[in-house]
């Protein structure tokens, strides 16, 4: 299979799909989810996400941890067939229970948040804990978050702290805007503002949304020049310089 991964990385991707839609159909070890990712990024052929989540199901079926995972991440996002929330979390804890860290991420955001399963806050709690022990960064910043506003436990800061600054220093955004945070509520603003620029570098639209007016509010100068200075990286004039500045009114 790392031939035919290798193909796909070259420039003949049209062959690269012809050949992994053959080793799929032969049932060759891990053709089938490397095909579900071509038709789903539209690699050598034209974008399907019903082919993908077909042939993912099919890898899935075939014990392929990722494939389960992708085909939880379909159901949830409504990839080539309606959402089901309650499909993805049973896809996703099949992933997980085959040790797959962002199967066990997954499956924690739904019992986080209720989606598909009856709400369970310290199940998600234990899945994040135990994804994060596996080096998954996004849930290193989700344990921390749950024990520093006590959400299953008591609170307690001090690992809280620990978690965000691993989910930083493994390069979560979130983690970094969670670990710049803390520091900036104990006065070490350069080493704040250095992590808050690197999560700014990186975030997401909808993270930069959301924390760019935040950060444009702060009594730091430091912090109110990083949202300015980042106001541009916004898609369709989210937040606009103006607002930002309107916001440090």
């Amino acid at each position: 299979m790392s031939d035919l991964r290798e193909r796909v990385l070259s420039d003949a991707p049209e062959a690269a799909f012809s050949a992994a839609l053959e080793a799929a159909r032969a049932r060759v070890p891990g053709a089938a989810q490397l095909l579900a990712q071509m038709y789903m990024d539209g690699k050598g052929t034209s974008p399907d996400a019903e082919a993908a989540l077909l042939w993912y199901t099919v890898a899935a079926s075939d014990g392929d941890r990722l494939a389960m995972n992708m085909v939880g991440r379909c159901h949830e996002l409504g990839l080539g067939t309606p959402p089901d929330a309650t499909l993805a979390a049973t896809w996703y804890r099949l992933a997980g229970e085959q040790g797959l860290d962002w199967g066990l991420y997954n499956h924690a955001n739904l019992l986080a948040t209720g989606r598909g399963v009856n709400a369970d806050a310290p199940r998600a709690f234990q899945l994040y804990l135990q994804a994060a022990s596996m080096g998954h960064a996004k849930s290193m910043n989700l344990v921390g978050r749950y024990l520093e506003e006590g959400t299953v436990t008591a609170p307690d800061p001090t690992a809280a702290l620990a978690w965000y600054q691993r989910s930083a220093e493994a390069g979560d955004f979130r983690g970094q805007a969670s670990y710049a945070s803390v520091l900036l509520q104990r006065g070490q603003v350069e080493e704040a503002c250095a992590w808050l620029a690197s999560a700014l570098a990186t975030g997401s639209p909808s993270f930069m949304a959301a924390t760019l007016p935040a950060l444009a509010a702060s009594p730091e100068p430091r912090v109110r020049a990083l949202a300015m200075a980042h106001a541009g990286r916004l898609v369709n004039g989210t937040v606009t310089p103006a607002a930002l500045e309107g916001a440090t009114a």
